[in-house]
């Protein structure tokens, strides 16, 4: 097979890692990644950009085309929004990813949350605006409660959302939105809803429009700074599995989210294929959506694809047809039963306005810990004065440290191993990664590991 992925981040260079790996395809020219980034050129041949980004689909698929792709990954949400699977599908190409109509269950939080609202799926009750004044009055009435929660409708990289402590800090977040634009047309409506309380967890199936199979469920860390301080972000870190998922909560996550999602996009004339990402909050009322995205998370792709232990790629083009394959191979993943962390190391000034072309030192020293992956999220390669090769920042999250354990414990020594091995100027990374998983672990008689979906089939 000849496979093109599209990306150039953390999760992009975890699925060219693991796809590469595969037996499908013959050798490392058949495998391409557009634009990738200096630590997916280890794996693959890396393609640039369109002129006009990864959003004009015309030319990727051209591109796929001319190199004769067999299968299309779409890694970022991007391109899923701009029509690009439906682009190579007109063309007759195989592709992985969600449709443009699909794919709105991520592009538009209004969109999700009344999609959510018609099907029955438990999510936060909401309020829509998109005027300035008419938000400012209604959060200005003695009936709002506080915290809440204040998000930008459309795509804003992750950083359009806001937990609001007070209504000072709700009004300020709406005006940044709707009146100062800081997110563009993404912020022409506003989402308002109740702060959900509860564990966080982000879990994956993958799905052929039909059926679904859970994937490895994980756990993600959004704020900057150490004890879940600061701006919310693109993910500072990740482990797997979840320390709250267990079966009976697995299956309960199916049917009352995945199944009836899938079921709604198809009733409505849009069936979703590709990997469906539910960011949920579990409550005392129960799993409850806090949004859906239409593509691998970033970084919990950089903790699932060093456990899964199956090929990725047939489970790829499974999820690509819509004939149903999905529902054969599902009992058929296999997942390797060591924990996963990951830790992010981010650019001085992110999630703002990040610093860049920095020179990043010990690359070489981090990948000798054993069972250690340093997955490349912004960074580029560039030659010095003396012609010598270098890989500098080329983003706001920069490199994300993967290590398998025995233990959850384990694991997270050997990635702090690695992230003190490496360095760059303003470097910056949270230095509590699975703290509150550790401890909740210790108060438990038994480990959790065996709860993870699929681990117990053989």
């Amino acid at each position: 097979m000849r496979i093109l992925v599209i990306g150039g981040g953390g999760r992009e260079h975890a699925l060219v890692w693991k796809i590469g790996g595969s037996p499908l395809l013959r050798s490392r020219a058949d495998l391409m990644c557009v634009p990738g980034n200096a630590g997916i050129e280890d794996h693959a041949s890396c393609l640039p950009a369109p002129a006009r980004g990864l959003t004009d689909v015309a030319a990727l698929a051209d591109l796929a085309v001319k190199e004769r792709i067999d299968l299309t990954v779409v890694g970022p949400e991007a391109p899923l929004m701009s029509g690009l699977v439906d682009e190579l599908t007109r063309r007759g190409l195989a592709v992985f990813g969600a449709s443009r109509a699909a794919a709105r269950l991520e592009g538009s939080k209004v969109f999700a949350k009344e999609f959510m609202q018609r099907h029955g799926i438990p999510t936060a009750p909401f309020e829509v605006f998109s005027s300035c004044r008419d938000t400012l009055d209604w959060l200005g009435s003695t009936e709002r409660s506080f915290p809440i929660v204040v998000k930008a409708d459309g795509l804003a990289a992750g950083k359009g959302v806001v937990v609001a402590p007070d209504r000072a800090s709700a009004q300020e977040a709406a005006r940044a939105i709707l009146e100062e634009k800081r997110f563009g047309a993404a912020g022409e409506r506003i989402v308002i809803e109740e702060c959900l309380t509860g564990a966080e967890i982000s879990f994956f199936a993958l799905t052929d429009g039909e059926s679904a199979t859970p994937l490895a469920s994980c756990q993600d860390h959004k704020r900057l700074g150490d004890g879940d301080t600061g701006p919310n972000t693109g993910g500072m870190g990740a482990l797997s599995p979840s320390t709250d998922l267990d079966p009976d909560m697995e299956r309960r996550i199916m049917e009352r989210v995945i199944q009836p999602a899938i079921a709604g996009m198809a009733e409505e004339g849009s069936p979703y294929r590709g990997v469906l990402y539910a960011g949920l909050m579990l409550t005392e009322r129960g799993p409850m959506v806090l949004e859906y995205n239409a593509r691998f998370g970033d970084p919990e792709a950089q903790v699932l694809m060093p456990r899964l232990e199956s090929d990725l790629v047939p489970l790829l083009v499974a999820a690509s047809d819509a004939g149903g394959r999905m529902r054969d191979i599902a009992g058929r993943i296999r997942w390797r039963p060591e924990w996963a962390a990951c830790v992010v190391l981010a650019s001085a000034g992110y999630p703002g306005s990040p610093e860049t072309g920095r020179m990043i030192r010990g690359l070489e020293m981090a990948a000798k810990v054993p069972q250690t992956e340093v997955f490349h999220a912004g960074t580029r390669r560039e030659r010095d004065g003396s012609l010598r090769d270098r890989i500098v920042t080329a983003g706001g999250r920069v490199l994300a440290v993967t290590s398998l354990g025995r233990d959850l414990g384990e694991a997270l020594n050997r990635a702090y191993a690695g992230v003190e091995c490496l360095s760059f100027e303003g470097m910056q990374f949270r230095r509590d990664i699975g703290g509150a998983a550790l401890s909740r672990l210790a108060a438990r008689p038994e480990p959790l590991l065996g709860h993870t979906p699929r681990e117990r089939e053989g």
